[in-house]
């Protein structure tokens, strides 16, 4: 087998195509259903995703929470920096991106508003900054006051409601990006899947570099996953291992959801209750040991969530599909429409 090429993941997409504001209500959004075993395609409406949910069916989210994780800083010479926070590596010390880069140079001290500054304390290989905050109370609630959210940078459009940026689920603060996938869902909608007999496993991703940073390898197998930190606890191990014995679905809502129960998953596709920090990169020709099957956004040409979703249906069909996605005017990106991977 040839390496694999990152252009051989790319798509042409017109730019009026990707979502610049949320689906109201969430559950309006259009869904694609592909069905691997016949290759069919269906075009549904989210909330009719019931439809093809049945009991005993296992659900797994992802219930991080994406941080106001914007800051605005200025530097002592009145320069302005903008910083993310990508990573928590201590209690006050954290990863983050910075732009300008050149402005950040070790022992750079930033000022983010009267309560919140910040110092420069190292660079990481790849440029991103470690920094140390001070403030005074709760670094969360500070953190309210002084940052915003993080939206991607193909959206232009201002988020009139920030929680329209998080999942409904949502409960562990730590993510730069929100789990798009899960953004489709309603409490009402989330309610009836239950009632159906679906179970519900909750995991912990905290989203971060890897959502922003494109490939610039031309051969896949040279990327490097950024490292993101997961938690799978002993319930959400315990429902998806008794649904694996008794040969009932698992489905992931969204790819790091995929990527955090792949991480856990042992050979034979049983989980083990354990955190730490993946690394996982998946693309074609994987073996999935765990999921079954995938609820997931219409992701970025040539990115690595394009690539996980290609080793789930191939990366011809997945091609197919979005040219059909194309075509039919799906919505795509962060705000955009769903599609169901059977």
């Amino acid at each position: 087998m040839s390496a694999l090429k990152t252009s051989d993941f790319y798509y042409d997409l017109p730019e009026e195509l990707i979502a610049q504001t949320p689906a109201d209500p969430r559950d309006s959004s259009r869904l694609l259903v592909y069905h691997r075993d016949n290759r069919e395609i269906e075009h549904r409406v989210f909330r009719e995703i019931t439809d093809y949910l049945r009991a005993g069916d296992v659900l797994v989210v992802n219930r991080t929470k994406v941080l106001p994780a914007r800051l605005f800083a200025e530097t002592q010479n009145g320069g302005r920096v903008e910083v993310l926070l990508l990573k928590r590596l201590k209690l006050d010390e954290w990863e983050v991106l910075v732009r300008p880069g050149k402005k950040c140079r070790i022992g750079t001290r930033l000022t983010v508003n009267g309560e919140l500054s910040l110092e420069v304390t190292g660079i990481t290989q790849s440029g991103e900054r470690h920094v140390r905050f001070f403030y005074e109370g709760a670094f969360e609630e500070v953190l309210s006051r002084a940052g915003s959210m993080p939206l991607p940078p193909y959206i232009h459009e201002k988020l009139k409601d920030p929680n329209r940026y998080q999942t409904v689920y949502c409960k562990e603060n730590g993510s730069a990006a929100a789990p798009t996938a899960g953004l489709h869902f309603t409490p009402e909608l989330l309610e009836k899947i239950k009632l159906m007999g679906v179970e519900i496993a909750e995991v912990l991703l905290h989203v971060g570099l890897g959502t922003f940073r494109p490939v610039k390898v031309d051969n896949v197998l040279e990327h490097k996953m950024h490292s993101e930190y997961y938690e799978v606890g002993q319930a959400a191990a315990e429902t998806v291992n008794r649904a694996k014995r008794e040969g009932r679905r698992v489905i992931a809502v969204g790819t790091t959801s995929v990527r955090t129960i792949e991480t856990a998953a042992d050979a034979e596709g049983f989980l083990k209750p354990c955190s730490g920090n993946t690394e996982i990169f998946i693309y074609p020709p994987y073996k999935f040991k765990c999921v079954d099957a995938l609820i997931t956004n219409f992701h970025l040409p040539e990115s690595t969530l394009l690539m996980l979703v290609s080793a789930l249906c191939s990366r011809e069909e997945v091609l197919r599909l979005y040219k059909t996605a194309v075509g039919n005017k799906y919505r795509f990106f962060s705000f955009g429409d769903a599609m169901l991977v059977l």
